[in-house]
């Protein structure tokens, strides 16, 4: 029963950390890693101590590169955070608007925030609305690339379990109380 449980919740976890990855509101990338860490407990999937570590970091870094890329690209085509805020903005309102807002929503917002910081130019706001989608298309890419590949590696860890197999996700040597459980160690 606990090993049903946890991987719901992990199964949870990824899915909610895959639609965080275009939802500004949800943390995808952390959320989707702790699905990967509440399978590392449960005895149903093979996933190495190691493996669950190496995710971690890639968490980390994309998370802080999805914060930096949009304002790095936006401030390097000299916009404003007038700018980086109406791309934040405009993602929210474009995901009431379906696949084709969550797309051209951070451009428009971006656009918009900048016309209204000065709208004297609008050639300089249209060319830091291009960075600030630039960043956001980058930012969104990456998240979606580490969450595929947390996904990929949960239903692996399944199978590998369910078909006997020791490959990489494992390593030569599982770690944790679940692998405990597995080699049948008592003294828990």
């Amino acid at each position: 029963v606990i090993d049903i449980l946890l991987l719901t919740g992990a199964g949870l976890f990824l899915l909610t950390g895959l639609i965080g990855c275009v939802v500004p509101i949800i943390p995808g990338v952390p959320l989707a890693w702790i699905g990967l860490l509440l399978a590392y407990f449960s005895t149903k999937a093979e996933l190495s101590l190691s493996v669950v570590i190496i995710c971690l970091i890639a968490a980390i870094a994309v998370s802080i590169l999805d914060n930096i890329a949009p304002i790095f690209l936006t401030k390097k085509s000299g916009g404003t955070k007038a700018g980086t805020w109406g791309a934040t903005l405009g993602l929210i309102a474009g995901i009431f608007l379906g696949p084709a807002g969550i797309i051209l929503g951070p451009f428009a917002g971006s656009f918009i925030g900048e016309l209204l910081h000065d709208r004297s130019n609008t050639q300089k706001a249209f060319k830091a609305a291009l960075a600030a989608f630039a960043g956001f298309l980058l930012g969104t890419g990456m998240k979606l690339i580490s969450v595929g590949f947390f996904i990929w590696i949960f239903v692996r860890a399944i199978e590998n379990r369910n078909h006997g197999v020791h490959g990489p996700l494992r390593g030569h040597r599982a770690h944790g109380r679940a692998a405990s459980r597995r080699r049948g160690d008592t003294n828990l």
